[in-house]
């Protein structure tokens, strides 16, 4: 079996076991690298660990630990919990609130997966006592951090800004944070028109409103470097990951936050993920397995399909794996390749397709955002009906993913 063969069958085991176990497939796709690079290809290890992402590897490790000091030190639960209070007691305006506040969260930086996790338990509290239901809930909050989580400066912005550059399509920042918003306060939008009317019309009790919401010094502090580092990247065109490690340098030297209890936070096996499947993915370039993935690809569609249809696959495949971890990774340096292939289409909207597509289902309870919002629920039988409901709208989520990248993928691409 050829190097280009056996990279292709490394990849598609990989992406297979990230559907099917818990296994990091980093540490996998790492291993296959090695092993296929040495020993079938010939090449020394020197030349497999030349295709190790350094670049995205600081970028993603110096973003996390800004936000993990914010999170260790309070600043982002304080600020969630403000924003939640904007509601002003309102039931209905409520579900709106939570989808707002998860998309300003997940854009400056932390992320879908931290935005959710500091949402969820105050947000289904919050809910229950307004006669929220909590699919509703869920929804609102899960999206609303999708819908920010490629913003330029957020962790998986810059994974799919930093593939899209590497496939030649880059320097399109602005309409793959759009994209991605219009996508899910869309479906957002359609969500809150189906379930709002089950929301209670009394104004719920404030017991919830117990949760902190003051801003000490350091929290300040914490909050004006964040804002100084987003507005250095987005106005000075600094570079996102180092200047946040210089904004994570300062809020250690002044004793703002603990590093220790932040450096436990960094969601490693994601970045472990990313490295690993990239490291396989440039191995698989180099042996001419690219060519071959891209063939398999192109058979499924052509030039006037070619956006729903890749919409669809890798939604399909992120209801089970990692979006960020493994489906941008792998599938956006094929962009350019397969767009020859088949004779046709707009790489930026194919790209534009696979960022949407994969990312609209991952309010399933298999993906994180979606078994975060279940796990919010202590009540076990409500547990189950949300379980259920999640993953009936998450798989639905393939198809209107799939039809909203097939009308409008390519119209964003040209504008």
């Amino acid at each position: 079996m050829s190097p280009a063969v056996l990279s292709l069958v490394a990849l598609l085991t990989a992406i297979v076991l990230s559907c099917t176990s818990r296994i990091n497939v980093g540490v996998l796709a790492m291993a296959f690298a090695w092993l296929i690079g040495t020993y079938a290809a010939g090449w020394k290890a020197d030349q497999v660990m030349a295709g190790f992402p350094a670049s995205l590897f600081l970028t993603l490790t110096g973003v996390t630990l800004l936000f993990a000091l914010a999170e260790a030190n309070g600043t982002l639960e304080r600020v969630a919990n403000k924003i939640i209070r904007l509601s002003g007691g309102h039931p209905r305006v409520v579900p709106l609130v939570f989808f707002v506040a998860a998309g300003v969260l997940s854009s400056v930086g932390p992320g879908a997966v931290s935005a959710v996790a500091l949402l969820i338990p105050l947000a289904m509290a919050i809910g229950l006592r307004g006669g929220v239901p909590r699919l509703l809930t869920a929804l609102m909050v899960a999206n609303g951090a999708n819908a920010g989580n490629l913003s330029p400066v957020s962790a998986v912005g810059v994974i799919a800004n930093s593939r899209m550059a590497q496939a030649s399509i880059g320097g399109h920042e602005g309409k793959v944070w759009f994209a991605n918003f219009a996508a899910h306060a869309i479906v957002a939008i359609v969500a809150y028109a189906l379930f709002s009317r089950r929301v209670a019309t009394d104004t719920p009790s404030h017991d919830e409103t117990a949760a902190p919401t003051s801003l000490s010094a350091v929290h300040r502090f914490t909050a004006a470097v964040t804002v100084a580092w987003i507005v250095g990247v987005v106005g000075f065109d600094l570079s996102v990951g180092l200047a946040a490690f210089a904004a994570a340098a300062i809020l250690i030297i002044v004793g703002a936050a603990d590093e220790s209890a932040a450096l436990k936070k960094l969601p490693w096996g994601v970045i472990v993920m990313v490295s690993g499947v990239t490291v396989l993915i440039g191995v698989l370039e180099k042996t001419g397995g690219m060519d071959l993935f891209t063939a398999l690809l192109a058979r499924l569609a052509g030039p006037a399909t070619i956006d729903g249809t890749i919409a669809f696959v890798t939604g399909l495949i992120s209801s089970w794996s990692s979006t960020s971890g493994v489906v941008l990774p792998a599938f956006l340096p094929t962009v350019p390749g397969l767009v020859a292939r088949i004779g046709g289409g707009d790489p930026l909207a194919v790209a534009l397709s696979i960022n949407v597509g994969s990312s609209m289902v991952d309010v399933s309870p298999l993906s994180t955002l979606g078994a975060l919002c279940v796990a919010s629920v202590t009540d076990a039988v409500a547990a189950r009906t949300l379980f259920r409901q999640l993953m009936v709208w998450g798989l639905s989520m393939t198809v209107v993913g799939a039809l909203l990248c097939q009308m409008f993928a390519g119209v964003l691409a040209r504008f």
